[in-house]
C-alpha cells in the first residue's frame, strides 16, 4: 500500500509567530511518519524557522522555486537554497503559479529536473479549468500537463514524485469535485503513467487530491483506491483540522 501524504499549502498566510504556534500545536499529535507523511508549505521567509522546529513526524516544503541554478532572478528562491535550509518538499506547477506567475508546462518540467538535482521531493500540481470540465476535456488537459511535466525524467525519479490533482474550479471556491470525479481523474493519471512509463512506476506514484479539502470530506476521498492523500489549502491553517486530516489518513 502506498503511504498517504497530508500536505498543507499555506499560500500567503500566517506570520512567523502564527507559524511557530502552529508547529508547537501539532508536533506531538501527528501520526508517525512510518504510516503517514505530513508536510506544511509556508511562506519562504519562515522555512528555516519551521525546519528547525519540526517534530519527528512533520516535514517542511516550499511553495515554489526557480528552475535556474542561480542568477539575476530578483525575488526568486533556488533549489540549492531550499536543500541547504533542510526543506524536503517543494510544490511545483500550482494553478496560481501557472495563472499569475507564468509557470508554463515547459517551466514546470525544468523545475522538476532542478528539484530532483537537489534531493527535493516535488509535489507536481495539475488540473483543469471549469470550462475544460464542462467540455469533457479534463483528460486531454490533465494528460497534456502530465506528459509535459514528466519529459526527460527517469523512472526512479517519477517513482518518488508526488502528484496533486487539483481541479482549478475547486480551489478556494468551496466547491469540491465529487468523489467519483476525483477518483476517475486520478485513476486516469495513473493509467497515463502506465501507458507512457510503465505499470510498476504508476503503482508507486502517490497521487493526491486538492480542492477545498477539509476534515469532513477527506475521509471519503481517502477510501477510494487511487487517492493517496491530499494537498490542502485553507483547512491546513488550523492546527486542529490538520491533525484531524492526518488522523483520517492514518485510519483510512
Amino acid at each position: 500500500m502506498r503511504k498517504p501524504i497530508i500536505a498543507g499549502n499555506w499560500k500567503m498566510n500566517k506570520t512567523r509567530d502564527e507559524a511557530l504556534q502552529f508547529i508547537y500545536a501539532v508536533n506531538m499529535d501527528l501520526p508517525s511518519r512510518e504510516y503517514v507523511e505530513t508536510v506544511i508549505c509556508p511562506q519562504a521567509p519562515v522555512l528555516r524557522d519551521l525546519v528547525k522546529r519540526q517534530g519527528e513526524a512533520l516535514r517542511i516544503g516550499a511553495q515554489t522555486m526557480h528552475e535556474a541554478t542561480d542568477g539575476a532572478y530578483t525575488g526568486e528562491i533556488s533549489a540549492a537554497l531550499l536543500e541547504n535550509l533542510g526543506v524536503d518538499y517543494v510544490i511545483i506547477g500550482h494553478s496560481e503559479r501557472r495563472e499569475y506567475f507564468g509557470d508554463t508546462d515547459a517551466r514546470v518540467n525544468l523545475k522538476l529536473h532542478q528539484a530532483f538535482r537537489h534531493h527535493l521531493t516535488p509535489i507536481l500540481c495539475i488540473g483543469e479549468q471549469l470550462e475544460d470540465r464542462e467540455n469533457d476535456a479534463t483528460e486531454t488537459v490533465v494528460g497534456t500537463q502530465l506528459d509535459a511535466a514528466l519529459k526527460g525524467l527517469g523512472k526512479d525519479q517519477i517513482e518518488h514524485l508526488v502528484i496533486a490533482y487539483e481541479p482549478v474550479w475547486a480551489i478556494g471556491t468551496g466547491k469540491t469535485a465529487t468523489i467519483e470525479q476525483a477518483e476517475a481523474t486520478i485513476a486516469f493519471i495513473r493509467r497515463r503513467i502506465t501507458e507512457t512509463i510503465d505499470e510498476a512506476v504508476a503503482d508507486k506514484v502517490r497521487i493526491l487530491y486538492g480542492g477545498s479539502v477539509n476534515p469532513d470530506n477527506l475521509p471519503a476521498l481517502l477510501k477510494t483506491p487511487n487517492i493517496d492523500g491530499a494537498l490542502i489549502g485553507g483547512a491546513s491553517l488550523s492546527a486542529k483540522a490538520f491533525i484531524q486530516m492526518a488522523d483520517a489518513a492514518l485510519n483510512r
